[in-house]
């Protein structure tokens, strides 16, 4: 008798060939270069599930531009393995050909060249009118955010979310989960949760005075769909307090509770589930050990890392999804379950080429009734960039240096630090860059630019800090992003070395000095998670810093020395 794991590798492989996951007929698509919408979407319906997953929008309702990482270290279990690799080796795993529109969305090989073949991505509307084309075909689909959303723009700012609630309520979900949204602060997240029309989860939300579930958000939700009753568990962000001011949401507390997780997984199994989803806000390393330790969840919908990927990957009997960011892609998912068990599914990772899918009219005429009280302020040009833009990387993109320089000029100091987002779209050479293209990658409610002293051993103490939220061979240890940005610091990391053992050979660049860990620097950063940070906001320091410029033009970064990876 077939195992029911041994099933669903057989499901992976049929799903591969025949189009249900993956890019597997796009390279013959990108030889004629004949996109259409019906190629991207086209789907056989299977089963009697739909899943329709989303996460990590950040508040991008536009097409923009969004380069994926060309650095991303696994470490411990996961060195080599998805979706830690890029590139070259990305593309030869999953059968990408060069130059083929799986390579310009999932890779970020020749990003400006494909880019101006391709076009950009994302956008709202064309979510939607995938969403309704995918409800066309299967009426009940459960539609799935996996957050992140209320956050990362001009409009979001202005409004405090309300753009993007208000998308969103259109859209129609069925449930959400929730990370960036919390920066908000809790009365204006309350004052949103408490109006929306579908479910807000996080089994992993609690109330910080009483350590017991926080009674505003729902652990989970039952659905009935297909005949089948259906349970979707959310998973918030575990390390809210650490990675965000935790000033701005005293009430709560968070962490990755996964011994709560299977008491929920276990209490829905008993109410009648036949179907366990997850919708998280982990990270794709701490969800595979998630449902290693976890039993009984059928589906885990990833997000947080920002990770695409083309196929599912399969950690016991359960199938992890990552559907990347930005608006940049759609997840279907559609899934047999049968005598109350899952027994196969098919996967698609759709692409949202902007070009290509066609405007939902509805979704268009609310995003632009949203942007225009602010239409004048998005579209004034502040400068010009003769570099390709990006953050995506475990270390400096363009967008950092481009920061870094500002904070270094701006606010006179020796080093800046600047935080490892991943979020914010990229430009292209050439392109102008407008006061929305600067606020996607500065925009959040703690944004003062401080100028302080610090000594070459405090540096080396955040340094190895941030170093260990990342390369920690235990994911439960990771907390997400990446490494911190640094201006006029260069330094060697070693990813294999132990705790506070990572970071070597700092030095001042501007000098070539070696950093002396009794003497003080001045340091300018952002993004600090200390109530009463003072300094002007990281936009206007930016700027400055590229009106005085005119046009901007950068070099090779090679002040981080990688070794180990």
């Amino acid at each position: 008798m077939i195992s029911r794991r041994d099933f669903l590798q057989v499901s992976m492989a049929a799903a591969a060939l025949y189009g249900g996951s993956g890019f597997g007929n796009w390279a013959r698509l990108a030889a004629q270069q004949r996109l259409t919408q019906d190629d991207l979407l086209a789907m056989p319906t299977y089963g009697n599930v739909s899943l329709i997953h989303i996460t990590d929008i950040h508040a991008q309702l536009k097409p923009i531009y969004f380069r994926e990482p060309s650095v991303n270290i696994g470490v411990g279990g996961n060195r080599g393995a998805v979706p830690h690799l890029t590139g070259a080796e990305f593309r030869k795993m999953y059968g990408i050909a060069d130059g083929s529109p799986s390579h310009y969305a999932l890779s970020s090989g020749d990003f400006d060249a494909l880019a101006r073949g391709y076009g950009r991505v994302g956008g709202m509307d064309r979510v939607a009118t995938v969403v309704k084309q995918i409800r066309s075909e299967r009426p009940d689909a459960l539609l799935l955010d996996g957050g992140d959303t209320w956050h990362g723009s001009y409009t979001c700012y202005q409004t405090a979310g309300q753009d993007c609630v208000n998308v969103m309520n259109l859209l129609k979900p069925d449930a959400m989960t929730f990370h960036w949204e919390f920066t908000l602060g809790s009365e204006r997240v309350r004052e949103i949760v408490e109006g929306l029309p579908f479910a807000a989860l996080g089994q992993n939300i609690f109330d910080a005075e009483w350590d017991e579930p926080a009674e505003l958000f729902q652990p989970y939700k039952m659905f009935e769909r297909g005949g089948v009753k259906i349970a979707v568990i959310g998973q918030a962000f575990p390390y809210m307090p650490i990675a965000n001011p935790a000033w701005m949401f005293p009430e709560y507390s968070f962490g990755i509770r996964d011994e709560h997780m299977q008491e929920m997984v276990d209490e829905v199994r008993a109410d009648g589930a036949e179907l366990v989803v997850v919708l998280s806000h982990n990270g794709f390393d701490v969800d595979k050990k998630m449902a290693e330790k976890v039993t009984g969840i059928d589906v885990l919908l990833s997000g947080h890392t920002h990770d695409a990927l083309p196929e599912p990957v399969l950690v016991g009997e359960t199938v992890l999804i990552a559907s990347g960011s930005n608006g940049k892609f759609v997840s279907r998912v559609e899934l047999d379950v049968r005598d109350g068990r899952m027994m196969g599914f098919r996967h698609k990772l759709i692409p949202i080429f902007s070009d290509v899918i066609a405007p939902d009219p509805e979704m268009t005429a609310l995003i632009d009734a949203e942007r225009a009280p602010f239409a004048d302020q998005l579209s004034e040009v502040i400068g010009h960039t003769d570099t390709t833009l990006y953050r995506r990387g475990n270390f400096n993109g363009t967008w950092d240096d481009l920061i870094c320089d500002a904070l270094l000029t701006q606010r006179d100091a020796q080093i800046a630090l600047s935080p490892g987002v991943r979020w914010g779209p990229s430009l292209l050479a050439g392109d102008p860059i407008t006061r929305e293209d600067l606020w996607n990658v500065t925009s959040m409610s703690y944004p003062k630019a401080y100028r302080s002293e610090m000594t070459g051993a405090f540096l080396k103490v955040v340094l190895e800090d941030v170093a260990d939220n990342i390369f920690n061979p235990d994911p439960y240890y990771q907390q997400g992003g990446d490494m911190v940005r640094v201006g006029g610091l260069g330094y060697r990391i070693d990813v294999t070395a132990p705790a506070g053992q990572r970071i070597s050979d700092m030095v001042l660049l501007k000098t070539g000095e070696a950093i002396d860990p009794a003497k003080s620097y001045t340091v300018a950063g952002w993004a600090s998670v200390n109530e009463g940070t003072e300094g002007p906001p990281i936009w206007d320091v930016v700027e400055s810093h590229i009106r005085s410029l005119g046009r901007v033009q950068l070099g090779e970064n090679t002040s981080v020395e990688v070794v180990g990876a």
